[in-house]
């Protein structure tokens, strides 16, 4: 289960409607092995496509350096699908390297609704995982 808190949970969401037509994409590090999202971190989509995300390698670099020094690790990763449901593509799984994350994916087909979901890809199997959010109400 993910659970996220409801200001991370609505970053994402307005990263990805921002984003829109294009492909938003970033990360939500926290303390290694504690499995809690706490540090926001959006990224630029470095192939700008409606379609298709890729980190920028140098900003990838960076964050990812960032996180070793804070003794942090990528509990979330997200992006948007921008004409499709809120499910990992072939793409997707097949560039899922972070066997302990959250693969967060946002649709931004509908503007009038936010379709949220998470899932575990480990060795191409994904998993689609509840998502509780802290703070609601």
């Amino acid at each position: 289960m993910l659970r996220i808190d409801r200001a991370i949970y609505d970053k994402i969401v307005d990263h990805a409607r921002r984003d829109h037509p294009d492909e938003a994409c970033g990360v939500v590090a926290g303390p290694e092995g504690s499995d809690r999202p706490e540090r926001f971190i959006e990224m630029v989509n470095a192939e700008r496509s409606p379609t298709f995300y890729r980190f920028d390698s140098m900003e990838q670099f960076k964050v990812w350096r960032e996180m070793d020094d804070r003794d942090e690790e990528p509990v979330v990763i997200y992006h948007s699908h921008t004409a499709t449901e809120a499910y990992p593509s072939r793409t997707d799984i097949s560039y899922a390297s972070e066997p302990n994350a959250h693969y967060v994916l946002v649709s931004t087909r509908d503007p009038e609704t936010v379709e949220f979901r998470s899932y575990r890809i480990v060795d191409s199997e994904v998993t689609e995982e509840p998502v509780e959010i802290a703070g609601v109400g």
